[in-house]
């Protein structure tokens, strides 16, 4: 039976070119790129180059990129470093009801332990926020807002020029969580207008265990990691060379094929969505119809569980799921989909594809094929029935 990874939102694979690029620095150029020896100019030089190659990506000076243990470590980084550093000026921080948990986490760890003041904006029906909503919430003690560029979850992608812009009009530091968008949308740093960026390895087939942020040369910013120093003085601890190569690699690669890989992964997507609102009743698309990444499908089916048809589904060797990896473990319906106005009874239902780049046409014709029947067997035996002119107002 052939496996059928929609799961790509998670993790992806790492590619061959990737691994190739790292082989040498596990056991060859092993050195410590702050020794002063060979070995460790060898290492220092990968380092440099990998700096390098990040910021041309991104169109950003190489000291503007800071290398990270993960994109949870850049975003506690981001929004810790930056209240830290300007709470003499404001407490006030503003983020958005759908960002993924280490953003909502580390604000409500600051507003309840360090005294930050915590504005969650409410998104629309699509997950946007909306730009007056900002304008609105902004106050003069507000020192940072951090809004994710595109939804784990759902897709949507948010309006990040309109909104950085609404930021510096107010002279407001703004940060975006964009690990889903990396090698998937334009994340050029001066386009976007953001002072601070977060991006991680492993969702553009890279390796686990490394992420970085971009910091705009100026923005006041501690450390929340403290040793020798290195990394500009942001984030001591000895660098991961071949962590930090792959992941260099990996986002060059990436952004190379981005714009041919989009137009695939679309299709494939569009083709899925048709496919099950067609063929199943009761179902529908979460998420903006247009402005949503093209490798993502969250669909709800309303009256059966979620976690049920992932398990059905990996019977077939269908591997998705019902939102974010980091609370998959969860019963509680996602957070993300509850902020899109839907009823408790509905949000359980609601299970993410995301493609990639081993996903095929002949997979996309799999899952139609064996899906319908799976939620018919689960409707069967559930005692839900919802209807949907109660869900879809």
């Amino acid at each position: 039976m052939k496996e059928i990874y929609l799961d790509n939102a998670a993790t992806t694979f790492v590619d061959p070119r990737v691994k190739e690029a790292m082989d040498d620095y596990w056991h060859q150029n092993f050195g410590n790129p702050s020794s002063f020896h060979t070995a460790g100019l060898r290492a220092l030089r990968a380092l440099n180059e990998s700096r390098e190659t990040v910021a041309g990506v991104l169109n950003c000076a190489p000291e503007e990129v800071v290398f990270t243990g993960s994109g949870t470590e850049s975003i506690n980084m981001a929004i810790k470093g930056v209240f830290r550093a300007n709470k003499s000026r404001g407490r006030h921080i503003i983020t958005s009801a759908t960002e993924h948990h280490a953003v909502l986490e580390t604000c409500k760890y600051l507003e309840k332990h360090e005294g930050a003041e915590l504005t969650i904006l409410p998104v629309d029906s699509y997950g946007q926020v909306r730009p007056e909503a900002l304008e609105k919430a902004i106050k003069k003690d507000t020192i940072l807002v951090t809004i994710m560029y595109a939804n784990n979850e759902i897709g949507t992608i948010n309006r990040i020029c309109e909104l950085s812009a609404i930021a510096k009009k107010h002279n407001v530091l703004f940060h975006s969580d964009a690990c889903q968008a990396g090698g998937l949308l334009e994340i050029d740093t001066k386009k976007l207008g953001v002072d601070l960026l977060t991006l991680n390895g492993s969702k553009l087939y890279g390796p686990k265990g490394v992420g970085l942020l971009y910091i705009k040369r100026g923005t006041k910013i501690h450390p929340i990691i403290h040793g020798g120093g290195q990394e500009f003085g942001l984030r001591s601890g000895t660098e991961s060379i071949p962590l930090i190569v792959g992941f260099a690699t990996a986002l060059r690669l990436a952004y190379d094929c981005r714009q041919e890989e989009c137009k695939r992964l679309a299709a494939l997507r569009d083709k899925l969505v048709r496919g099950i609102i067609s063929s199943i009743p009761k179902t529908f698309l979460n998420g903006h119809p247009v402005e949503r990444l093209p490798n993502n499908a969250n669909i709800t089916f309303l009256d059966i569980e979620g976690e049920a048809l992932l398990l059905h589904l990996n019977e077939h060797g269908i591997y998705a799921s019902t939102g974010s990896a980091c609370s998959s473990r969860s019963l509680e319906p996602s957070h993300v989909i509850l902020a899109l106005g839907l009823p408790y009874e509905a949000s359980h239902g609601s299970i993410r594809f995301s493609l990639g780049r081993h996903t095929t046409e002949e997979d996309i014709d799999k899952v139609l094929e064996v899906l319908p029947g799976i939620v018919q067997k689960l409707r069967n035996i559930s005692p839900v029935d919802i209807k949907m002119e109660g869900v879809l107002r």
